[in-house]
């Protein structure tokens, strides 16, 4: 298991963090999705089959990229 933190600069509100939450949670093999709308960043606990660059795709598809 992993724990990742993420960087997301698109970050404005609790519904951002809730919308991104939402997505992350239906991938395969993450296991919780934490976020912080004063940091801009996401915390993201994770096993395979997930994998951080597809954690980073799904963000980038859904307009939050992950910075850096």
């Amino acid at each position: 298991m992993e724990t990742t933190k993420f960087s997301i600069p698109n970050i404005s509100c609790g519904h951002c963090v809730k919308a991104i939450q939402k997505e992350l949670s239906e991938m395969d093999g993450v296991s919780s999705v934490e976020g912080d709308p004063g940091s801009k960043e996401i915390t993201v606990t994770w096993n395979a089959p997930a994998t951080e660059e597809n954690i980073k795709a799904t963000l980038k598809e859904i307009n939050y990229p992950a910075a850096g």
